[in-house]
């Protein structure tokens, strides 16, 4: 979700994470074998792969488990299955546009799930293009407070090296600091970030709306379990929102 909607849904996600262990894995492990299907087994050479890792290192996912997902990925297990990334369209109560990224062996099932959870929570699933109009692909990582307090005396420093890789808006607020950049300067922008000795509490490729639409509370609980609906689902990497 967008804004500081966002922020919240990492910090619940966190809140959450011993409790489903599993599912967190699942995704993370399907991440990693898609990317290296797409791009190699070597994360030195492969930056979606060196941040799908980065992701399953912060979620103390054990190490056969991801290697395990990259033998997937290689072709060096193969258990007969093939991994497709989707994008679904839909509309969330109060007409909030909703994006659902899906990766899934089974698209059939995942379309099923995805529509299911849409009408049962208020929703309507949209056809292609009828939402995604509405969002760019960027680069975004989100520095945490105490990230954002480590780097209080080198400030200026820090937001010049990020412009300079090619960081397009750095925002900040009590949440922390939110950086974003086109998509093929994100590598850029994260190795400045990490070369300051940051850890972001989220980055990633991810979809970010245009424009926020603000709602009243009793609307936003509503878009918030339709989020955690989606999120319970095995086949559903990320959600996103133009919820303000």
């Amino acid at each position: 979700m967008s804004g500081h909607s966002k922020w919240h849904n990492i910090q619940a996600k966190k809140g959450k994470a011993d409790k489903a262990r599993s599912n967190v894995f699942t995704k993370i492990a399907r991440m990693i074998t898609v990317a290296v299907q797409q791009g190699g087994g070597d994360s030195t050479m492969n930056f979606t792969l060196r941040l799908a890792i980065d992701k399953a290192k912060a979620a103390n996912m054990p190490k056969e488990n991801i290697d395990r997902a990259i033998k997937r990925g290689t072709g060096e297990l193969d258990d007969g299955t093939t991994l497709q990334e989707l994008l679904y369209e839909g509309f969330g109560p109060g007409g909030v546009a909703i994006l659902v990224e899906v990766v899934t062996d089974n698209p059939n099932r995942s379309a099923s799930e995805v529509k299911n959870v849409f009408s049962k929570k208020g929703g309507s699933m949209g056809g292609p293009g009828s939402v995604k109009w509405q969002f760019s692909r960027l680069g975004v990582v989100r520095l945490g407070t105490n990230e954002k307090l480590k780097i209080e005396n080198k400030k200026s420093d820090f937001e010049l090296a990020l412009i300079e890789a090619g960081a397009d808006d750095i925002e900040e607020s009590e949440m922390g600091i939110e950086i974003r950049c086109a998509v093929e300067k994100f590598k850029n922008v994260l190795d400045v970030v990490q070369s300051f000795g940051l850890e972001p509490d989220d980055s990633g490729l991810q979809w970010i709306a245009k424009e926020d639409v603000s709602i009243d509370a009793e609307t936003s609980a509503k878009v918030q379990q339709l989020y955690d609906a989606f999120d319970e689902l095995d086949d559903v990497r990320e959600v996103y929102t133009n919820e303000a």
